[in-house]
């Protein structure tokens, strides 16, 4: 079985935090209004020698990154070593929110000043950008 992914434009395999993720692409798109093409699934970067690959990332429109969203699985507890990992996307990226989801559970995160400080909820992109 596989799930046809819009943003990769191909069918990718069906594991559960692939199913996660095209649900989210979907909330993105649907509920926050996040235009399909300011948003890449599974995108690959670099910093000094060391390799991440973010579930999802969404640009700004002036296509600097904005937000990441870190899937999981949906028996994937939301901790703190899922929050790192977020983190430490930040420290490359410099973004502007957050999201870690399991499709369980939703948590974003805006940054304020050095910190990142919880939301009551997901903000729709014109917020994003604002933000």
């Amino acid at each position: 079985m596989t799930y046809w992914d819009p943003l990769r434009k191909k069918e990718v395999a069906a594991t559960p935090e692939e199913k996660v993720r095209q649900w989210f692409i979907g909330v993105l798109r649907d509920s926050c209004s996040v235009p399909e093409h300011m948003m890449m699934s599974e995108t690959g970067f670099v910093s000094g020698r060391k390799r991440y690959r973010a579930d999802i990332l969404i640009y700004g429109r002036d296509a600097s990154p904005l937000a990441v969203v870190e899937c999981k699985a949906p028996e994937v507890k939301l901790d703190e070593d899922v929050c790192m990992q977020a983190l430490r996307y930040d420290s490359v990226l410099n973004l502007k929110l957050i999201i870690l989801t399991n499709g369980l559970v939703t948590y974003a995160f805006a940054r304020h000043s050095d910190r990142f400080l919880p939301l009551d909820g997901l903000p729709d992109y014109e917020k994003m950008l604002c933000l």
